[in-house]
């Protein structure tokens, strides 16, 4: 079958590794024809123009900067995207014919493009809900929920609900919430569709962990916290450094984030001003790079702001998954993950923004460390059978 996947995921080739490039590749090797139309943003100062790999034609598009950019840009690149993203089939794609046009939020003004596919070839279409926008938005503070610009993207929302044959939602949260906000959407368009990677265990030796610990002066006994993924707003940055305040010092525990984002500088110079030794910032890294940290580590963070109204499962809990490493989460009410985690016993949750809670769940992972371990197979033996890109890919390729 020929697919076509929009995405604003900075695609490169089939050897990228994440939950959009693992799907990608699982297609490729099924037989299909995969034309995957991605942006390259100006910053990167690249041409664009298509490229071709074994069943992966990839197009992309030169497009203003989407992210790490000033609000003004940003939205007038998420603007023309709709736009770009059409222009860019009727170039390339004029002459292929489609059988199912694939595409995830954000963005959510792509409607324009994804129906002239649908209707020049009657194409089955499957939304990847990522991003309940323009809810998420507004949970951020960045417009108001009652003004011209929450109504003109909850005007796209609801097209591009309309528009899609399938909707698939992280989590049943995610599923529970669109029923209750968009009671027009039939309920046999919505299904469970995680986040899901191609597994892929990084084996690291006792003689390389001995020597990551000398390097950053980590006691041989010490936990070792990893965060990692975007550091800003909406993973509520503030609660991580109170944690680390109330830590600093006690040479039980080590804090390493790995990341950029709008936090990064605040939470260096937190780090610097408050000679916080027991922990580590690193500025981003490879997804093959990171994926050594977290083997390198004993238990992975994961922090969701307290203010949220729409339910996220951030897919950076994946890789610790994926490294058989334990969770520790604390995050909003809404979202479903910390019952994922509590229920299957490879975690502890808290609600972000309770230091007593979370300070009682650091307490127990370092007093039970011996149990690690055995909670970091459970993680990873629940990835392998819930979130692996197969479980994604026989839920699409069904629909077809």
């Amino acid at each position: 079958m020929n697919i076509l996947f929009l995405t604003l995921s900075r695609f490169t080739s089939l050897n990228d590794r994440g939950i959009y490039p693992d799907l990608v590749r699982k297609f490729c090797r099924e037989g299909h024809q995969m034309y995957v139309v991605a942006p390259m943003e100006r910053k990167f100062k690249k041409q664009g123009g298509l490229f071709r790999e074994e069943n992966l034609t990839l197009i992309k598009i030169k497009t203003l900067n989407l992210q790490q950019s000033g609000v003004i840009e940003k939205g007038l690149a998420y603007l023309m995207l709709e736009f770009q993203f059409k222009q860019a089939i009727k170039k390339y794609l004029s002459k292929v014919r489609f059988d199912l046009v694939l595409y995830s939020t954000p963005p959510i003004n792509i409607t324009k493009a994804v129906e002239y596919v649908k209707k020049r070839d009657n194409s089955t279409t499957y939304l990847l809900l990522k991003d309940i926008y323009p809810q998420a938005a507004v949970d951020d503070g960045i417009f108001d929920g009652n003004g011209p610009i929450y109504k003109y993207f909850r005007r796209q929302e609801k097209k591009l609900y309309q528009l899609s044959d399938y909707i698939g939602c992280m989590s049943q949260a995610n599923v529970d919430y669109l029923i209750r906000h968009n009671p027009e959407i039939p309920l046999n368009k919505l299904e469970v569709n995680p986040n899901s990677i191609e597994p892929l265990e990084v084996p690291v030796q006792d003689f390389e962990k001995d020597a990551f610990r000398k390097k950053h002066g980590i006691p041989e006994d010490a936990l070792i916290l990893i965060y990692g993924g975007n550091l800003g707003k909406s993973q509520g940055i503030e609660f991580y450094l109170d944690i680390m305040k109330m830590k600093a010092g006690d040479e039980r525990f080590f804090f390493i984030a790995v990341g950029s984002g709008s936090a990064f500088g605040q939470i260096k110079r937190f780090i610097d001003e408050n000679k916080i030794a027991n922990a580590l910032l690193i500025s981003y890294l490879p997804k093959q790079e990171f994926d050594v940290m977290v083997a390198l580590s004993d238990v992975g963070l994961v922090f969701l702001n307290s203010y949220f109204t729409v339910p996220n499962f951030p897919s950076r809990m994946l890789s610790y998954m994926d490294q058989k490493k334990p969770v520790l989460a604390a995050t909003d009410k809404v979202t479903d993950l910390g019952n994922i985690i509590t229920e299957n016993k490879f975690g502890y949750w808290s609600l972000h923004g309770d230091m007593e809670s979370f300070n009682k769940n650091l307490e127990l992972l370092f007093k039970n460390k011996s149990e690690l371990s055995h909670m970091g197979q459970i993680a990873n033996q629940f990835l392998q059978k819930h979130f692996n890109v197969d479980v994604s890919f026989q839920l699409i390729e069904s629909k077809i």
